[in-house]
């Protein structure tokens, strides 16, 4: 396991050298600037969907969900597009990116901590039940959001559909060092906490057979994943298949219950393969594909050849 890791942290330096420093032409410190400030925007996206997906999978026991089945990526849709139906196209140039992102990613934290309230009022709530309502919520969301797309002026429904794909060219600098601060401050909380990942992976009754107050852990670790998944998806935008794809690739090549390896695997893999869309993405689409849609589909075909393959995913 030591020297997959190794393997991992090497590729990652390659690629994202190769990344900030080839094909560089005409002004360098303005390119390597703006590769930079994309790199980082990986980074800090990579990290996010790959941590908040293992925690989230341990806790639900799944290893085919992730935390877009709460709903959070169609409230944000829903919250972009309502701007824009409500203020129209130059009301929102003036609102700036930093005020957007700090109102999009307060919208989706806000509703995950009452929506966990609500549920886990009443005590043996299943973890079941918060899935089936985050679904439903999803929906609704999405719905009404595709309604709002339908009124609006049709020179602006371009801005919405630009926001429906992620995308690491209009990340500001100061939204980016906002949420870094914010990852931040979030892994270190998380660090206090995460003791109890390993033995979440036991299941319910045995976790709290070993001392664990299961539905305050629980509680935690969701707000973590509800805060992590909103600040990836307000700083680029959604990218539904990500953490399947990374947390299922580290499932198999470190076997292990063990959080402490797990998670920076996974991390390390989600940069590396969003470094890698990167590339793809400039270099042999020449900017005509998101790289959402190159993770979106790369990640619905790995769904489907887990789903044939048969393997044990819970």
């Amino acid at each position: 396991m030591r020297k997959k890791m190794t393997l991992l942290v090497v590729l990652v330096l390659i690629f994202s050298a190769c990344y900030l420093f080839l094909f560089i032409g005409g002004n360098l410190e303005f390119a390597l600037k703006l590769r930079v400030t994309k790199w980082l925007a990986i980074l800090l996206t990579g990290l996010g969907i790959a941590i908040s997906t293992v925690i989230f999978q341990t806790i639900t026991g799944n290893r085919i969900l992730t935390p877009s089945i709460m709903g959070l990526d169609s409230l944000y849709m829903l919250f972009q597009t309502a701007l824009l139906f409500l203020m129209g196209q130059s009301k929102l140039l003036h609102l700036g990116s930093e005020i957007n992102f700090v109102l999009s990613c307060g919208l989706m934290v806000v509703f995950s901590i009452v929506f966990y309230y609500l549920l886990f009022k009443r005590k043996g709530t299943s973890i079941y039940l918060l899935l089936l309502v985050g679904i439903i919520c999803g929906t609704f969301f999405s719905s009404f959001s595709s309604f709002m797309e339908m009124l609006i002026d049709p020179n602006e429904f371009q801005i919405v559909q630009d926001k429906s794909f992620a995308g690491f060219g209009n990340v500001h600098q100061s939204v980016l060092f906002l949420s870094a601060i914010l990852m931040l401050l979030v892994f270190l909380y998380l660090g206090k906490i995460s003791k109890y990942l390993d033995v979440l992976t036991l299941g319910k009754e045995e976790a709290m057979n070993l001392g664990v107050s299961y539905e305050k852990v629980v509680k935690r670790l969701l707000i973590v994943v509800a805060i992590l998944t909103s600040i990836a998806t307000a700083l680029v935008g959604p990218i539904t298949f990500l953490g399947l794809i990374v947390s299922n690739i580290a499932y198999q090549l470190f076997p292990t219950y063990k959080h402490r390896i797990l998670i920076p695997a996974a991390a390390l893999i989600s940069v590396l393969t969003l470094t890698f869309g990167q590339v793809l993405a400039e270099r042999l689409f020449h900017f005509n594909t998101p790289i959402s849609v190159i993770i979106n589909l790369a990640g619905g075909i790995y769904f489907l050849y887990l789903l044939l393959k048969g393997r044990k995913l819970v």
